[in-house]
């Protein structure tokens, strides 16, 4: 996705340039100059954005991996105490037997 949009981004910019030479014979070096500008500007917000894209993934990643780790330790945690409560039952059962 991210390369995808880089490439959008950078066609874009071709194409602008290409049809304002192309297309606008009146156009001056100044106007050209600034629309390069432009695009060049974009380009680099789009390279920002990836950028930025790409930490977000990996902190969710990160993210995900200590939820696992989280619910892997709150179900041990629970074992314990099903087999705790086991125990005490059983002890509980044989101390009212007697």
């Amino acid at each position: 996705m991210l390369k995808s949009l880089n490439l959008a981004v950078r066609a874009a910019m071709v194409v602008g340039a290409l049809g304002l030479v192309a297309g606008c014979s009146n156009v001056t070096p100044e106007q050209l100059s600034a629309v390069e500008a432009k695009a060049s500007e974009a380009l680099s917000k789009a390279n920002s954005a990836s950028t930025t894209a790409s930490e977000a993934m990996k902190t969710a990643s990160m993210a995900a991996e200590a939820a696992k780790a989280a619910q892997a330790s709150a179900d041990a945690a629970q074992a314990c105490c099903n087999d705790n409560k086991s125990r005490l039952d059983a002890m509980f059962e044989k101390a009212m037997r007697k």
